[in-house]
């Protein structure tokens, strides 16, 4: 047990209040192990000790302590000197020698350096002309510490003075932190050389090549800009970009690499030309220069005009997944979570074979080349009463990923659907309307192609087949996640804020260096052994799909075999329910 514990004075420290409860604690029949346990813990000698120092601690805290002098050394050099000058007594015998003991020296030394704070950076003297810029104009000293990590700061040449002038302040960076440089600075001399008639490039050298403390002489901006409130725009990237081959950026060291997919923050749009941005998830908190979506456009749009750009929108057919190999074959292809009788391997269905009831192609202009810059994105979950988001799969040839998703279906039917296609062929005697197929005539087919009801659809042995854009809301009106295959060029179709599509591209492993006639392949299956060639296109159409879609795909999926493809798709869609994702602002601020 724990008596009642004496008052203690105001004074008691907290060794003594721990001693004072150690000696209240009394052995207890149905406690002897605790309090025998807590009695040796406080009893502990080294447990007082720590005790001790905390206190002498705290009390040296609150004294707040500052050295009487800042020059002790010296002061014993003089007093030594003074009695050295005379006769001197017992006791001045001993203080002498004392003073003049090397460790006492050395001790002295020490608290003079400490009070004299001589080891923070010290400001270099005042040039002998100061006073005569002063007359003219105002001239701030900056002396900055910084690591090997850049400045954070890039120069311009002025065209009508000359002067050289801080063109931007890279968010995060040394002279950002700082607070002591601003755009429009007028930079007049890093490390007491003068930089007036310097080019920029070795200016920027000499700047990067200044390692710990940099001391700038700067003429302040007449009007300094407003601090920049951080930004909250993100971006999307949907290029690849090395600062290191970009010949146009004013700075190659302040340049932020990236590549297609990386999500970035845009802390500063002031510069029309390059932009500073962070990578999300990067821990460098220094902002980089990109180029701005309106010059990196433009950029792309000459290199179009040049004939340097690769028309990404060239009219190039696309696979299905391959159906039986056999030419009398009845057996059912593949099509939108569907079969199709008859339907081989040698069957393509791209833009350009859909045609309207007037014969005019869907397809758009071929000569208008996308220019793929930056999307901006935000953070987006998806709410319980919200509808679940479409999920849209694409593969390359061989990914076969009609039955990956049948198989995902049937595992809970409950949670996930297809939409059913519609068809203009006969009904079977086995089929039932809006089940397999929903049954309609051609002329209310091509009526419905012709309002843009279809997200796809293709003619076969001279029956049309299609997806309509009804049957997947029908899927999502029933609060089921709707598993759609199309091909790629539906991507754009199906982009929109109502549906907000998750892209997965499915797409077969194939290993490198396998001999022809190989039946090792995933995308073998029950079509038996593919040959070389086989392979061969299956690379060149998932090649194709990355060139040309890479930029609208979300995961990627690769298919080693079907049972680890499920389990991953199975992985991705759980995900899809629980977890926040960037989407197109667009898609959520309409």
């Amino acid at each position: 047990m724990i008596e009642a514990m004496p008052v203690l004075s105001a004074g008691a420290g907290l060794h003594e209040t721990l001693a004072l409860l150690t000696s209240q604690l009394r052995p207890d029949a149905n406690h002897k192990a605790d309090m025998v346990f807590l009695r040796d813990v406080f009893s502990e000698r080294s447990l007082t000790y720590l005790m001790k120092i905390h206190e002498k601690l705290r009390q040296y805290e609150r004294q707040s302590p500052i050295p009487v002098l800042h020059s002790a050394s010296s002061l014993a050099e003089d007093v030594a000197e003074e009695l050295q000058s005379g006769p001197m007594s017992v006791e001045e015998k001993e203080l002498l020698h004392l003073l003049m003991s090397p460790h006492l020296r050395a001790l002295l030394s020490v608290h003079d350096t400490v009070a004299q704070k001589n080891f923070d950076p010290v400001l270099p003297p005042l040039p002998d002309d100061f006073n005569d810029e002063l007359e003219e104009e105002s001239v701030k000293i900056v002396r900055l510490v910084k690591n090997k990590e850049p400045l954070g700061a890039t120069i311009r040449r002025d065209e009508s003075t000359g002067a050289v002038i801080v063109a931007r302040i890279m968010k995060g960076g040394a002279a950002d932190r700082s607070g002591l440089v601003h755009v429009g600075d007028e930079l007049r001399e890093v490390n007491g050389i003068s930089v007036m008639h310097k080019r920029p490039d070795e200016i920027s050298q000499l700047l990067s090549q200044s390692q710990g403390s940099i001391t700038l002489k700067i003429i302040p901006a007449i009007k300094e800009e407003d601090r920049l409130k951080e930004s909250k725009v993100f971006m999307r990237a949907l290029f690849d970009y090395v600062p290191l081959e970009d010949k146009a950026t004013p700075c190659q060291e302040a340049g932020l690499p990236f590549k297609r997919g990386d999500i970035l923050q845009v802390v500063s749009q002031d510069d029309a030309t390059w932009w500073q941005a962070k990578k999300v998830g990067d821990s460098n908190l220094r902002a980089g220069l990109i180029p701005s979506k309106q010059f990196q456009e433009r950029r792309l749009a000459y290199r179009h005009k040049m004939g340097t750009l690769p028309n990404s929108k060239s009219p190039k057919q696309t696979a299905y997944d391959q159906g039986c190999d056999k030419e009398d074959c009845d057996c059912e292809g593949y099509f939108n979570g569907h079969y199709i009788a008859g339907l081989r391997r040698s069957f393509r269905l791209s833009r350009k074979d859909r045609q309207s009831p007037t014969g005019e192609a869907n397809a758009s202009d071929p000569t208008e080349p996308e220019l793929l810059t930056y999307e901006e994105v935000t953070r987006y979950q998806q709410r319980p009463n919200e509808r679940p988001r479409l999920v849209v799969l694409i593969g390359s040839l061989g990914a076969r990923i009609n039955e990956l998703k049948q198989k995902v279906i049937a595992e809970n039917p409950h949670r996930y659907a297809v939409a059913v296609p519609h068809t203009t062929r006969p009904r079977k005697s086995h089929e039932k309307e809006g089940v397999e197929y929903h049954f309609v005539s051609k002329q209310v087919f091509e009526a419905d192609a012709q309002n843009n009801k279809f997200i796809e659809y293709g003619e076969y042995k001279d029956n049309l087949y299609g997806t309509s854009i009804e049957a997947i809301r029908s899927v999502q009106a029933k609060n089921k996640m709707c598993l759609v295959d199309v091909q790629p060029e539906a991507l754009h179709t199906l982009r929109t804020a109502e549906f907000k599509p998750y892209v997965i591209f499915v797409k077969p492993r194939i290993h490198e260096g396998r001999r022809r006639r190989s039946a090792s392949s995933p995308a073998a299956g029950e079509h038996g052994r593919l040959t070389e060639e086989d392979l061969q296109e299956m690379r060149q159409s998932a090649q194709q799909i990355e060139q040309e879609y890479d930029h609208l795909v979300d995961q990627v999926l690769i298919k080693e075999d079907t049972a680890s493809a499920c389990a991953e798709l199975r992985i991705i869609l759980e995900r899809l329910e629980r977890e926040a994702f960037w989407l197109p602002v667009s898609w959520v601020r309409n």
